[in-house]
């Protein structure tokens, strides 16, 4: 199996939370929530006992009436498997089809017998009767698909040389020409086959990028089921419609999503649940435009202006027009005027759980993103030609008194450098950016502070 970071967090929720929340793994289809849960749960627990509610329809009737002492007898009669207090894992995958699971899990959770993984999305939740939310019982965690440093992982990458790449990242130093150009064609390849696992497994097992097209023009036609199954009527068109559109829009100047490109009339009013669709199903990443680069950026949030950008950019060079793979491995990366690149790395900021926020104005021109760190802000802006040192715009941003940047980063083609107030670094350290540590704030109202 691949190896993914987010392992780390449920063994933490093991250890620290498992008794007081079930655990709610959120994503888009395909990302590897089921394989991660199933691993997990064969590696910590001595019982395992897994429902499918999208693939067996029939388990939902264990969760319609009764108990917790019912609904766990009617578990073990279902599954063939007995319940070991403690020491058994319930991983209930694709729970949005089943809203009376997800009523259940409070009372599952303070009956305490077992442990409880969910698996699924938002898709259907707005159509089912869930008649009442687990509030305060579940914990929620967004999956996404992997990441490059999980890529580097899964093709045996030598560890010792990952570590040097992130120690060049934080002293600043450069590479090396020879790893540099190495990482960089990594990069690339990357590009290519995206994070979708069963894509990326399949490229690690054949090195074959026509079958791994292939497999993700599967997932893009499961999506496409999903938009059908999931969305009613009209909305369903309207969201297919949107989803297709998705290369396109991107390829534009601005990559800014224009409603006039759906056809004449359009209104965000009407589209506006259609996008939240997307979004809460995971398979689109929207970028909202900030009205000013300055903290706290969800106060400056413009709804109206965005960039949708796909879930996983392997997925979208299989969506574009063309057969681009070739040129892209070959670090063509101005192909698409450069929307595929920034796919990149709208996808890597979201899987870092954070928000994504770009600027642009006609006095001082776009920032591709700008990022709420803390109580700061971080300005990136994402070169794919030779010319990465010209950046206007953040040229002219640099010069606005009112606007305070903590770091000011252009990703490109170069090795690591340092010019003035502006840090270069190649592509492939996007895997190692991170928001400062926050400091905590302990307060108790009853003790005096003397200092």
């Amino acid at each position: 199996m691949l190896r993914r970071k987010l392992y780390d967090d449920l063994l933490d929720w093991k250890e620290k939370r498992r008794k007081q929340k079930a655990l709610f793994v959120m994503g888009a289809r395909q990302v590897g929530k089921s394989t991660l849960a199933r691993k997990f749960g064969e590696e910590n627990y001595k019982q395992v006992i897994e429902l499918n509610f999208y693939n067996d329809p029939g388990a939902a009737r264990i969760f319609r009436h009764g108990t917790p002492e019912i609904i766990l007898t009617q578990l073990t009669a279902y599954t063939g498997k007995s319940v070991i207090p403690d020491e058994t894992l319930v991983i209930l995958d694709e729970i949005q089809e089943c809203p009376a699971a997800r009523t259940a899990i409070k009372f599952l959770v303070e009956d305490g017998t077992c442990d409880y993984l969910e698996t699924g999305s938002l898709l259907g939740i707005q159509y089912n009767s869930v008649k009442s939310l687990p509030v305060g019982f579940e914990e929620r965690i967004n999956m996404y698909p992997l990441d490059f440093e999980e890529f580097l992982w899964a093709l045996d990458y030598p560890a010792e040389s990952i570590r040097y790449i992130k120690e060049c990242f934080k002293k600043q130093k450069s590479v090396g020409s020879a790893a540099h150009e190495r990482m960089l064609r990594l990069f690339d390849t990357y590009i290519v086959v995206g994070g979708m696992p069963e894509a990326v497994q399949t490229y690690v097992s054949t090195k074959d990028i026509t079958e791994t097209v292939r497999i993700q023009k599967q997932i893009l036609d499961l999506y496409r089921q999903d938009i059908s199954k999931y969305a009613q009527g009209l909305m369903s068109l309207k969201i297919r419609q949107i989803f297709d559109s998705i290369p396109s829009q991107l390829d534009d100047k601005n990559r800014r999503f224009m409603l006039s490109r759906l056809g004449k009339g359009q209104q965000m009013r009407g589209l506006e649940s259609s996008f939240l669709w997307l979004e809460e199903a995971g398979v689109a990443l929207p970028c909202y435009n900030t009205s000013a680069p300055v903290s706290p950026l969800r106060l400056n949030e413009k709804r109206n202006l965005f960039k949708l950008f796909l879930n996983d950019t392997g997925l979208l060079t299989a969506m574009s027009l063309g057969d681009i793979q070739f040129e892209l491995l070959q670090g063509e990366l101005d192909i698409n005027s450069g929307s595929i690149l920034e796919n990149v790395f709208a996808q890597a900021l979201a899987s870092k759980g954070l928000d994504l926020f770009y600027y642009d104005s006609k006095s001082t021109g776009e920032l591709d993103f700008v990022v709420q760190n803390g109580k700061d802000i971080d300005i990136l802006e994402i070169k794919s030609g030779k010319d990465y040192k010209k950046h206007r715009a953040l040229d002219k941003a640099l010069q606005v008194m009112d606007w305070q940047f903590q770091r000011k980063i252009v990703f490109c083609k170069s090795d690591v450098k340092a010019e003035g107030e502006i840090l270069y670094l190649p592509f492939y350290m996007i895997m190692f950016y991170a928001l400062k540590e926050q400091q905590r704030l302990i307060w108790d109202p009853l003790v005096p502070d003397f200092n």
